[in-house]
This record gives structure tokens, C-alpha cells and sequence, in this order.
């Protein structure tokens, strides 16, 4: 049984957590509360969990000075995190933007703990090494794909497009400031999908409907007491490439007339609530396209290379190379008397002159096997574009690891989960 970490003082939220999770027959974590600051870090650096629970409207706790310890030190930032807000004080979409540097995931007000909170948090383990595959070499074609059916739950929508914006800015292929906006677009775009799609809630009624105080969730209650609209579901895909990404939503309604609805969206008030989700996906992303029957829409979404990874709080005091284009950091046979960590550019694996693989922030570090078995290099490694390398000598690294020794931790488990990873390709290849 794995620890669930818990950073709360409220003892109302407390005991609902601990009702749903006694109610639930799936839940199998053995839940811990968290109010002291010194044991909320410690939990995170040396327990490395995969998934936190924030309280961050709690009064009793310091949650920014935690979250900003979070971001200083960029190694513990490897899990994701279910926020619980109040609504009486504090502002989702604001939340999200204060914190858009670290993985929140979802936001329930303490309103949805008792009705959604394991559900989020099971959806988010099913999928947790999708979302954060910072800790995983690479697939051979450098590209990844997956997908979801989604229900007719408004509520659980965040938490799908959260995993899809996750996916991107732990990769480094965003700008952490797009996060949020990434987010909200793909909230928007599945919503539309389940209202219009899925119920067949068309712009009018939809528009009586806000004008009479009638909620959007209330609304599709209603229309999904039908049996054959509950049983509608929507497709939620997304493919990474190396240049660009693709997010693929697709219903199972009827569609509708596309060219005459983005007229009437462009005619629209830019305060209109109706038809933001396409301005907003469309603001953001390099290209939207609906097919014809008008139920699927695809969210191009070109990569940013310039985006660099933070230089985590250990190795501040390191030199940096910048690497050109062309630029050989490593030559296959030479001593591995030094490791790098990778905060930018790409780079080339090359055995015996060989393409074997590329190397990106999103693998951490370069040259980490030959300088932990202190061997020669294995391979040849070239910048196919600029970039920027911190340098580890051996010495200073094994000073910095009895500095932060969760780091070695960190370093331990990351290679753990590359050997298992390698051993389910190889069970693979011989099935």
C-alpha cells in the first residue's frame, strides 16, 4: 500500500477525504495529513510521491512559501497534484495562474471532495506515466500517443485537459506561461463536445438557458435521464510528434454546420460566453480543424524550442556550456569523468557513426550510465540545435548529492524506472 500525502489542516475537508475514501471499494493508499511545514518538505523530497492532495485555501499552512520551496528545487517536482480550493475566498482560475509552474492537475472546491476526489485521483494513477514521462528515456521514434473516453461529467473535464497540458509542459515542448491557456482551451473544446455533441444543446437553448440561471451541468443532468444521451461518450486523443502536437476531440453527435457557426462566433461580443472555447483554442494554437460533419475538432499545437528547463537549486553553482549546432559534447572513448544536465537544445546519440537516438531536457541528464560505472564513453553525442548543458564534475556532483541527498534518491529511481522500462521492451519484443 503507497502513501497518499495530504496537505491540510481543515478537519471539516479532513473528514470528508477520510468518508469517501472509507465509502470506496478501489481506493487501496494509506492517507497521510500534513500541517507542519518541515514535515510537508521532508515528505517531499525523500518520500518522492507521485501524487499530492493541496488544500490551497487552507489559513493554517503556508501553501505558497511550500510551493515556492517546490519550485526552487525543480527535482521534486515529479508528481502530480489535486488542489482543493474554498470558493468563498479564493478563485480557481486564479489559483491556476499563481501556480502555473508546478503540475496541478485538477481543482475541486470543497464542495466536489466527497463526490470526485477518488475519481480524480484514479484517473490520474491509470495515467501517470504518461503524464510524467520527464523520468523515461524517449520511445525510439521520439513520439507518443493516447487517448481517453470521457462521460457526460463537466467536473471531471479539468482534470482530462490538465493531463493534456501536463503532457506538453513537462516535456518542455510549451512555454509554462501557455500552460493554463492550453488547459482552458481543451476545457472549453471537450465541454462544447459533451454539450453540444453529446446532449445535442444547441447555441439557443444553451443561451435561454444562462439567461434563466440554469448552469451548464444542470442542464445536461437533465438532458442525460435519457438512457441513449448517458450513454454517449467523447473522444479525447492527443499524438506527439517532434514538432508539433495534436489534440483530437471528437463526439458522438450529429455535428453541426461549421462555416456558419465560426461566422456567427467572429459576429459575437468578445465578452460572449458562447463560442469562447474556439476563440480561445484558436488563439493558441498554430492551426484548428474541424472535419466536415462538424464532430471532431483537431488543436495543432506547434512545439517551443525555446523553452528551458530551470537549473535545479543543486547545481546553481555550476559552470554552463552553451553549445552550437554541430557542436560534439561527447566523443565515444573518452573518459566519463563528468555528467551533464541537459537545460535546453537537442542532441544526437551516435554509435560507431550511427544514429541511434536523440537526447532533450525532457531526459535530464547526458552521459549518466558511463559516469556512474566510471567506463569510457559508449557513444557519440552532437547538438543538432543550440543549447545549454550544466556541467557535473564527478567530484562536485558526490558533494552535491551529500548536500541534497534526496537527490541521489531522485537519481536512483530514475534509473530504476529506465531499467524496468527497458526490460518491458525487451519481454515485449520476445512475445
Amino acid at each position: 500500500m503507497s502513501t497518499l500525502g495530504i496537505i491540510n489542516s481543515d478537519p471539516e475537508i479532513r473528514k470528508s477525504i477520510e468518508s469517501t475514501v472509507k465509502q470506496s471499494t478501489s481506493f487501496n493508499k494509506e492517507l497521510l495529513f500534513l500541517v507542519n511545514e518541515d514535515e510537508i518538505l521532508e515528505f517531499l523530497k525523500y518520500a518522492l510521491p507521485e501524487l499530492v492532495v493541496v488544500n490551497f485555501s487552507d489559513p493554517k499552512i503556508n501553501i505558497s512559501n511550500i510551493m515556492h520551496h517546490i519550485q526552487d528545487d525543480k527535482w521534486i517536482l515529479n508528481f502530480g497534484i489535486i488542489g482543493i480550493f474554498n470558493p468563498a475566498n479564493d478563485i480557481e482560475a486564479d489559483l491556476f495562474n499563481k501556480y502555473k509552474a508546478i503540475n496541478v492537475l485538477t481543482m475541486l472546491d470543497t464542495f466536489l471532495v466527497g463526490s470526485h476526489l477518488v475519481k480524480s485521483i484514479e484517473i490520474i494513477e491509470q495515467n501517470y506515466q504518461i503524464i510524467f514521462q520527464r523520468e523515461f528515456i524517449k520511445t525510439f521514434l521520439n513520439r507518443s500517443a493516447g487517448s481517453f473516453i470521457i462521460d457526460n461529467d463537466l467536473r471531471a473535464v479539468p482534470l482530462y485537459a490538465g493531463i493534456g497540458a501536463t503532457i506538453l509542459s513537462q516535456r518542455g515542448l510549451i512555454n509554462p506561461d501557455n500552460k493554463m491557456l492550453l488547459q482552458l482551451a481543451l476545457i472549453e473544446l471537450l465541454i462544447n463536445a459533451i454539450e453540444h455533441g453529446s446532449c445535442g444543446i444547441n447555441y439557443e437553448e444553451k443561451s435561454k438557458s444562462m439567461e434563466a440561471g440554469i448552469t451548464s451541468a444542470d442542464l445536461i443532468a437533465e438532458k442525460c435521464k435519457d438512457p441513449e444521451i448517458n450513454a454517449k461518450t467523447v473522444f479525447f486523443g492527443w499524438d506527439i510528434k517532434q514538432d508539433k502536437s495534436i489534440f483530437t476531440i471528437r463526439d458522438q453527435g450529429s455535428g453541426f454546420d461549421v462555416k456558419t457557426y465560426l461566422e456567427k462566433v467572429k459576429k459575437q461580443s468578445k465578452y460572449s460566453l458562447n463560442g469562447r472555447g474556439i476563440k480561445m483554442a484558436a488563439k493558441l494554437s498554430h492551426k484548428l480543424i474541424y472535419n466536415t460533419k462538424g464532430n471532431q475538432v483537431s488543436l495543432i499545437l506547434n512545439h517551443d524550442t525555446s523553452v528551458e528547463y530551470e537549473v535545479p537549486v543543486g547545481f546553481t553553482k555550476e559552470q554552463i556550456v552553451i553549445v552550437k549546432k554541430g557542436d560534439v559534447v561527447i566523443r565515444e572513448g573518452d573518459p566519463s569523468d563528468t555528467l551533464y544536465y541537459i537545460t535546453s537544445g537537442t542532441y544526437e546519440v551516435l554509435l560507431n557513426g550511427k544514429s541511434v537516438g536523440t537526447l532533450s531536457p525532457q531526459d535530464i541528464f547526458m552521459g549518466e550510465m558511463s559516469f556512474l560505472l566510471n567506463q569510457r564513453r559508449s557513444a557519440t553525442i552532437k547538438a543538432t540545435s543550440a543549447g545549454k548543458l550544466v556541467l557535473l564534475p564527478q567530484k562536485n556532483f558526490i558533494n552535491i548529492i551529500r548536500e541534497y541527498p534526496h537527490y541521489g534518491i531522485f537519481l536512483s529511481k530514475l534509473l530504476a524506472k529506465r531499467l524496468v522500462r527497458s526490460n518491458e521492451q525487451v519481454a515485449t519484443s520476445k512475445t
